[in-house]
């Protein structure tokens, strides 16, 4: 996975005012969740506050990143688990993070990326990705940018499941019956399976 540095300042106020007002100065209001618990048992938040110029970059792009958080001095590693967005403007609101370590599994969802061109789409058909990310399981340090799937001998009609595949040190997450992605037949590969099987009948 990618690593990417960030800065934060920390916020002592969480109300609703302050929280306008940070927003109004250009930052997204975050909280970090880790191994430190309440008296109740329950995660105990860090509520920190990032430049929203400085989340782009983390933000809005197809790769997944580890970021190491400086807030006022204190390092930290983490993996971002909830955007919330305006639902008019789409502005960035608040991140929840997760703290991680080297030795602690997680569970994230990585892009997929498909290899080679499948027999489907030699014969007229059109490949369909159904699943963009794939769930996966394991220490951070472990887990690739993609995951790197084959589908050169992909049949025109045929699809991959997650149950299919498998990627060497991790624990796939997403449900087995979960279709990644399928060749489907078009007007063309239609078109040419019917002048074959006029000509086998000849």
């Amino acid at each position: 996975m990618k690593e990417i540095n960030v800065a934060g300042k920390k916020r002592t106020d969480t109300g609703k005012k302050a929280t306008k007002e940070l927003r109004k100065q250009g930052y997204v209001p975050c909280n970090l969740y880790g191994e430190k618990k309440d008296a109740n048992g329950n995660p105990e938040a860090l509520a920190f506050a990032i430049l929203a110029t400085d989340l782009r970059k983390v933000v809005y792009t197809p790769h997944i990143y580890v970021v190491s958080l400086d807030i006022d001095g204190e390092k930290h590693t983490a993996v971002m688990r909830e955007l919330q967005f305006h639902p008019v403007t789409d502005a960035l609101l608040h991140i929840d993070f997760y703290e991680i370590n080297e030795n602690k599994p997680i569970t994230i969802g990585i892009p997929v990326k498909l290899n080679g061109l499948a027999q489907g789409v030699r014969d007229g058909g059109k490949i369909n990705l159904a699943e963009r990310k794939i769930n996966v399981t394991a220490p951070y340090k472990q887990i690739p940018e993609v995951l790197d799937i084959d589908v050169t001998n992909l049949q025109l009609g045929k699809s991959i499941k997650v149950g299919e595949l498998s990627f060497e040190g991790l624990e796939i997450a997403t449900p087995a019956q979960v279709i990644v992605c399928s060749v489907k037949a078009t007007r063309a590969s239609r078109s040419a399976a019917a002048s074959a099987e006029a000509e086998a009948a000849e």
